[in-house]
Formats: structure tokens, C-alpha cells, sequence
């Protein structure tokens, strides 16, 4: 057993963490269903928080871009369809696309042109929104084009 944590722990901390448990899962005698359940509570409530948080960020940051765009009606950036409706709207494309964000691969195609279009509402050059498919950086892009002048 003392090998196989010592093995364990080489690969990472979350994996020698979680033989611990185990092991004191073990010793203590209580079911290996109630760690891994308490585990999955864990993940679950960071995923939430994380995502929580992503959520808040990308609705400040599209209700900025509107409100320096002199978009009507800012606050859609908060719900959740009505978000793409209002990105639509800065960008000044028509807004039947929004057929086409739920199109496979097409709807790639539609980000890139809408947050090119973004870019360039706010004089921005329109690579930026080329940015918008990789990820992380597509996290950081619309705060830029919301905070910087």
C-alpha cells in the first residue's frame, strides 16, 4: 500500500490526495461511497462557483461593450438568450442569425464574424475576434473590448 501511494503521488497531488482518503477510508471503516460523494460535492460546488463567476464577468463585460456602443436596452446582457440577441445588435448583424448559433460548426463560423463585428464597434481591430474560439484567451477578450478605452 505504501508503494503504491508513494507511486500515486509522483503523478499529482489531487491523485495522492485522494489515495489518502482512501486509505483513511480504509482504516477508519467507513464506505468508500461517502469520500467519493463529499469529493464530488467539492468539484461540483467550485464547477458552480466557477461558472457562477464566469457568468458575472461575460454579462458585465457585453452590458459595458452595449452601454459604450450606445446599444438600447444594456440589461439583456444579463439573460440568457437575450445576451446573444444583444451581441447580435452591437455588431449590427441581422438578427435571424441567432438561428445559426445553434447550428454545428456554423455556429463557429458565426462567433468569430460577431465578435469581429464587436471588435470593430468598439475601434478595435477585428482579429480580435478570432480570439473568441481560443480558450482562456476568449475569456479575456471581452474584457478588453469592454474596459479599455
Amino acid at each position: 500500500m505504501k508503494a503504491r501511494l508513494n507511486r500515486l503521488s509522483l503523478s499529482g497531488f489531487g491523485i495522492a490526495l485522494g489515495a489518502i482518503l482512501m486509505s483513511a477510508n480504509e482504516a477508519w471503516g467507513q464506505s468508500s461511497n461517502a469520500v467519493s460523494a463529499a469529493m464530488s460535492a467539492g468539484i461540483l460546488t467550485t464547477l458552480l462557483f466557477c461558472s457562477v463567476a464566469a457568468y458575472i464577468y461575460m454579462a458585465l463585460a457585453l452590458q459595458t461593450i452595449a452601454a459604450k456602443t450606445m446599444t438600447p436596452n444594456a440589461w439583456l446582457a444579463w439573460i440568457p438568450i437575450a445576451n446573444a440577441i444583444l451581441m447580435l445588435q452591437v455588431a449590427k448583424k441581422p438578427l435571424w442569425w441567432i438561428i445559426l448559433f445553434a447550428i454545428p460548426v456554423v455556429n463557429i463560423v458565426i462567433i468569430i464574424m460577431v465578435w469581429m463585428a464587436v471588435a470593430e464597434a468598439r475601434q478595435k481591430p477585428n482579429w480580435w475576434g478570432i480570439l473568441a474560439i481560443v480558450p482562456v484567451v476568449n475569456m479575456v477578450v471581452p474584457g478588453y473590448l469592454a474596459w479599455s478605452d
